[in-house]
């Protein structure tokens, strides 16, 4: 069995060039929220779930970004509720939140 139940990546990258990046639409806020309610409803540590930043993801054209594993969904999302969603339907209670994984065609 692996250390955490689940662990979610969320990309925080931010382009100096100009083109699209997940720190564009506040994936930091976004972030911060995930790790904060994943904390308050008692998910976080061993056994449980991880909340981790990442660079790029390399899936820019549908930022902001974040990756769930072991089942390795990708989501996007609009705002914090977004994120409560994710946090209660999937870390906390296994199911995927269809309506917001990012489709597999969408990359860089």
């Amino acid at each position: 069995m692996s250390y955490y139940q689940r662990h979610v990546f969320f990309c925080l990258n931010q382009r100096a060039n100009g083109e699209a990046s997940c720190a564009d639409h506040d994936a930091q806020g976004a972030f911060d929220h995930c790790k904060s309610r994943v904390k308050q409803l008692g998910l976080a540590g061993k056994d449980g779930v991880r909340v981790n930043k990442a660079g790029c993801l390399d899936r820019c054209a549908g930022g902001p970004v974040a990756v769930v594993y072991p089942e390795a969904v990708w989501y996007s999302w609009v705002d914090q509720s977004d994120i409560d969603e994710i946090v209660e339907s999937h870390l906390r209670d296994g199911k995927v939140v269809e309506r917001l994984v990012l489709p597999e065609s969408v990359g860089r």
